[in-house]
């Protein structure tokens, strides 16, 4: 799973990003000190492998991972050349979705852009931006269509939906609201990479008072919920400096350090849960003395596709799953109860893989 951080200068961003990924990403109190896209891989905090990792007494246990990719601080004309962030909006064209810092505290010591602190306006700003970027995008498409589409009915009916998608940007409109029923124009739709149809969670970045109660007596928080709300997004409440804190304690002191400011979760496992939720993705497990293994999947995949994760083989040559619950694993103590009590099960071709399955998957090639 890949997500890009994307934001205004000076809204704590970059130090988000460093305290998400611990890479040292320069933070400064000044627009555009991110001039490199920072990359950095974060692993998905699962107690599950951990646990199994134990009972298998395995040599190796890998979590599943994040990459996230922080881009420099959009300002209004990034799109035309203002800063530095469009040169850097390709980078997140590949992501999976956006995470889009929204500044919610105020402090005198750290400037505003724009003067003031407007979650919305500012919210309205990047989403501009993004918008700008598909539109230079769509327009090369229809350049190029335009050329073929004198002899080719297939780019002539391409071009009519580049324009009309064009338009609908212009209304500064998300390209995910634009409506198609045709199957071929969806699948048009799905390869331009369009920003603005990229799904997207709002991490609301808040002083370190507005933590505990996640939010609720924070008006900008709020105002960003209701938005979130109406576009389909996600939210989380987040206070990047805390965070930043907690990424140089161990995993103890972390906990200690949370239940002091009366949480229960870090700002990166609040993420993980949103990320997850919004992209439909669930954890199935593999278990053995070799490995323990957290795989990503997208909920509703069938044995075979969660099978062709691990290799192609496997998914080509699939015959059977052999399944076990996480939670009836352990309930039983061992592989081997579990399956005197007859909760091992084989399972064929047509099988949803459900999170925290464990698999065992049989195939010939």
């Amino acid at each position: 799973m890949k997500l890009g951080i994307v934001g205004l200068p000076n809204v704590g961003k970059s130090t988000l990003f460093n305290s998400l990924t611990k890479a040292g990403a320069e933070s400064a109190n000044y627009p555009f000190c991110t001039i490199d896209p920072n990359v950095g891989v974060v692993t998905v905090p699962d107690e599950r492998i951990k646990v199994l990792g134990e009972m298998y007494h395995t040599k190796k246990v890998v979590p599943a991972a994040i990459e996230f990719v922080d881009i420099a601080g959009l300002v209004k004309g990034a799109s035309k050349g203002e800063g530095l962030g469009n040169q850097f909006l390709a980078n997140i064209r590949e992501v999976d979705a956006i995470v889009h810092v929204v500044r919610c505290f105020e402090d005198s010591n750290i400037v505003h852009v724009d003067g003031n602190i407007d979650p919305i306006r500012d919210i309205e700003t990047i989403n501009l931006e993004l918008i700008f970027s598909d539109i230079e995008i769509l327009e090369r498409r229809i350049a190029k269509a335009a050329k073929l589409c004198r002899n080719d009915k297939k780019a002539a009916k391409e071009l009519e939906l580049l324009n009309r998608l064009k338009a609908h940007l212009e209304e500064s409109k998300l390209a995910k609201s634009f409506v198609t029923d045709d199957e071929e124009e969806k699948e048009w739709l799905d390869s331009y990479n369009l920003l603005t149809i990229k799904p997207v969670i709002f991490a609301a970045n808040v002083a370190e008072d507005d933590l505990a109660d996640d939010g609720l007596n924070n008006a900008g928080v709020q105002a960003v919920r209701e938005y979130a709300e109406n576009e389909d997004c996600e939210v989380f409440v987040v206070c990047a400096q805390i965070e930043q804190e907690i990424a140089e304690l161990d995993d103890d002191e972390k906990k200690m350090f949370l239940e002091d400011l009366g949480l229960t979760e870090s700002g990166l496992e609040k993420l993980i849960k949103a990320s997850y939720h919004i992209l439909g993705l669930i954890s199935y497990l593999t278990a053995g003395e070799d490995e323990c293994r957290a795989w990503t999947i997208t909920r509703g995949t069938k044995a075979p596709g969660a099978a062709g994760k691990i290799h192609t083989d496997f998914e080509r040559g699939f015959i059977r799953a052999e399944i076990v619950s996480y939670d009836d694993l352990i309930a039983c103590g061992t592989h081997a109860a579990a399956k005197e009590k007859g909760l091992v099960r084989l399972e064929g071709k047509e099988y949803v893989v459900q999170d925290g399955d464990i698999i065992l998957f049989r195939f010939n090639v």
